[in-house]
């Protein structure tokens, strides 16, 4: 399976923001946190930002949603040119149809479930999304600690996806670093977003190449 490094610019140096993405321009998406203060206890990376970001970069933004009522919001970001938009579980009201949405207007999918979320509830809907976000710490912050407790519901997820036959990634998000990224690619994580683990490296662009290569060696060992 293709392995994609989406850096978080959460954690980047906003005041050099076009150099901060001409240093991940190796990597496969630009991941944009959007946080409410409602949804999560913080308030960050609106619309400005994101339109920002998209006209900055050629590589294609994915916006991660941690907002309220994202099926008022989403197409928002759609329309702002996101090549993907990400929208959580626990604050859609109807996700399929917003999925949908998305997909006739040639954006791409994401749902996310925060760390306590059972998969399960979401089993038969997975085919209608292009990505599962597993949320590998509780959303809201950068710099958290990965949680462990996580690889079995992204082992559950890569089941029912193949039960399914759906052509749908596993992205992982919270605590990604060297350290950490090989549990998750042999726990069936393909898409893993690291944002401190990058942009507090001496060499983002060098540190984007380094998380590939040790998660395209736990999936080979793996197989």
């Amino acid at each position: 399976m293709t392995i994609d490094i989406s850096p978080s610019i959460l954690n980047c140096d906003f005041a050099h923001l076009a150099d901060e993405l001409d240093a991940i321009r190796n990597a496969d998406w630009v991941h944009v946190d959007v946080m409410d203060n409602h949804f999560v206890p913080n308030l960050a990376l609106g619309m400005p930002i994101v339109e920002s970001v998209v006209k900055t970069t050629s590589v294609p933004v994915d916006a991660h949603l941690m907002i309220e009522d994202p099926d008022r919001w989403a197409p928002a970001y759609a329309e702002a040119g996101c090549s993907s938009v990400t929208f959580h579980a626990e604050a859609a009201q109807a996700p399929i149809r917003l999925a949908r949405y998305l997909h006739q207007h040639g954006v791409r999918a994401g749902l996310a479930l925060r760390p306590a979320t059972d998969i399960q509830s979401f089993v038969d809907i997975l085919g209608e999304f292009d990505t599962v976000l597993v949320m590998t710490v509780e959303p809201g912050f950068g710099g958290q600690r990965f949680l462990d407790t996580m690889m079995g519901k992204i082992r559950r997820t890569r089941e029912a996806l193949t039960a399914l036959g759906a052509d749908t990634s596993i992205q992982v998000d919270g605590g990604i670093s060297r350290a950490t990224i090989a549990r998750a690619a042999r726990a069936g994580a393909t898409n893993f977003v690291a944002g401190s683990a990058i942009f507090h490296a001496d060499n983002p662009t060098a540190e984007v190449e380094a998380l590939r290569e040790a998660a395209l060696a736990a999936q080979e060992a793996d197989v």
